[in-house]
């Protein structure tokens, strides 16, 4: 990864103007001469270096969709600028972001911004691409790119053509390309999965804390999810089940007619069926449909559909605060990992559990009439939002009466419920199965329904929590 800082004001200016006129993917006129120094001032603004200003805006008319270059076709002839560079810019470039599924799916949810945010949405973006690739730069002060943003665009324009005709580009956009393209080809994609998921929940502009640890809850709830098992575990010998009442309206349909048969018994005759009857001569077509089975029938549909009503719980007590700490053996703060192992525990649920009514619910309780875990509540509204939208999973904060809510839930559906803090206390409830997930050190400890310890029997830290999470899935699956 090699940086280049500009310090003079005169070479910062040609590289940022000289690069216009190497766009390839749309036109160059006013208004995106100045969306390009824009979006050059949100990368420099927070302390990048830039990629040439041309490269910049192509990445920025394909994502936003802009009009396509349709009348440049034919190739610059710039003195000292090599002929096929530009090709090969673009056979390589241009053409890999227009086939990448990951930079696709970073465009739609930055078109979904608004204003400034898109600039700051698609600059974090080529930000995360320098990180993956070990892409250079060139270092430029923020001060320029605002003199010419308070310069007449029109003028900078012309002047800048006059100089590539007279003298080419400069000798530094050249290599600048060379290890852009060099770049794309060994990067197989352009963006990682968390970067996108950063995008799509709008994390990526947030601020540094907030963006780091949303990173870090997707990075860790990966790894848990890539160890724990593809298919549904056997359920753990001896765990505690408690009946549930099973509604009427979880069956359906009762009875009833759904479509027509040759046979059938006489009650479920269609009566359109008698007409064939005579009154007189006998056998009569009546007789002989009969006979042959094409008399049509009423078929009854005798099926029945049951579907499972789950909910699972998950209560942070409002203690887990004191797990911000970060342990050597653990890769990241204890309460990160808390919050990858809820979201792993969630995704494979609604993965396995898919022929099951289930429901999500995430409760963050009060202490002295104090919500201690705001930033937590919001880290889980963003890493589930999709889910979370679907009314699949709901953050909530302090239930008034969360006995009694329980209670309710526990009236229509099979419910299991985890209590996660330094020191949770476990109570035995009739209608729900509780466990309970102490994390006051770096190694968890496991309860199951019955209050009993899991064993958990790991060769360091972290697979401790693995097994955690796979002891979990055990007790409810």
């Amino acid at each position: 990864m090699e940086l280049i800082e500009l310090r003079d004001a005169e070479e910062s200016r040609a590289y940022l103007l000289d690069a216009f006129f190497l766009q390839r993917a749309s036109r160059l006129g006013l208004a995106s001469f100045k969306a390009g120094l824009e979006l050059a001032l949100e990368v420099a603004s927070d302390g990048q270096p830039l990629l040439p200003t041309g490269a910049m805006f192509d990445l920025s008319s394909i994502a936003f969709g802009a009009e396509s270059n349709k009348f440049a076709r034919e190739y610059p002839n710039y003195l000292g600028w090599p002929p096929a560079l530009l090709r090969q810019y673009e056979d390589h470039v241009l053409a890999k972001l227009h086939s990448d599924w990951s930079f696709e799916r970073a465009s739609d949810a930055l078109r979904r911004y608004q204003g400034r945010d898109r600039a700051k949405g698609l600059a974090y973006a080529i930000k995360q691409f320098r990180e993956r690739s070990q892409l250079g730069g060139v270092e430029v002060s923020p001060a320029v790119i605002r003199h010419l943003l308070q310069s007449n665009a029109s003028d900078l324009l012309a002047k800048t053509s006059e100089r590539l005709a007279e003298r080419g580009p400069m000798s530094l956009l050249k290599r600048q390309y060379e290890d852009l393209i060099a770049a794309v080809r060994r990067t197989p994609e352009f963006l990682g999965a968390e970067d996108i998921q950063a995008i799509e929940q709008r994390t990526a502009l947030a601020e540094m804390g907030e963006y780091v640890a949303h990173r870090q809850i997707v990075q860790i709830a990966a790894r848990i999810e890539a160890a724990l098992p593809s298919r549904p575990v056997k359920a753990l010998a001896g765990r505690k089940e408690v009946p549930t009442r099973v509604h009427d309206d979880d069956q359906y349909p009762v009875g009833g007619y759904s479509s027509l048969s040759n046979r059938g018994s006489i009650e479920s005759l269609l009566h359109s069926q008698l007409a064939y009857m005579e009154p007189v001569e006998r056998p009569d077509l009546f007789d002989v449909k009969f006979i042959r089975d094409e008399l049509f029938y009423y078929a009854r549909d005798e099926n029945q559909f049951l579907r499972r009503r789950r909910v699972f719980a998950f209560v942070l007590e409002p203690d887990i605060i004191e797990a911000r700490f970060k342990d050597p053996e653990l890769p990241c703060q204890r309460i990160v990992l808390v919050q990858s192992l809820v979201v792993a525990l969630i995704r494979r649920l609604a993965e396995w559990l898919t022929a099951d009514a289930i429901r999500f619910e995430i409760h963050f309780p009060e202490r002295d009439g104090q919500q201690r875990l705001k930033e937590e509540a919001k880290l889980f509204a963003a890493v589930l939002l999709e889910m979370c939208q679907a009314g699949t999973v709901e953050v909530l904060g302090a239930v008034p009466d969360f006995d009694e809510h329980m209670k309710e839930r526990a009236g229509h559906a099979q419910v299991g419920m985890l209590r996660i803090g330094t020191a949770p206390v476990w109570e035995d409830n009739e209608n729900v199965v509780v466990s309970t997930l102490a994390v006051d050190g770096p190694i968890p400890v496991l309860t199951d329904g019955r209050g009993s310890p899991v064993p958990l029997a790991a060769d360091d830290a972290f697979e401790s929590w693995i097994l955690a999470a796979i002891h979990q899935l055990q007790l409810w699956v």
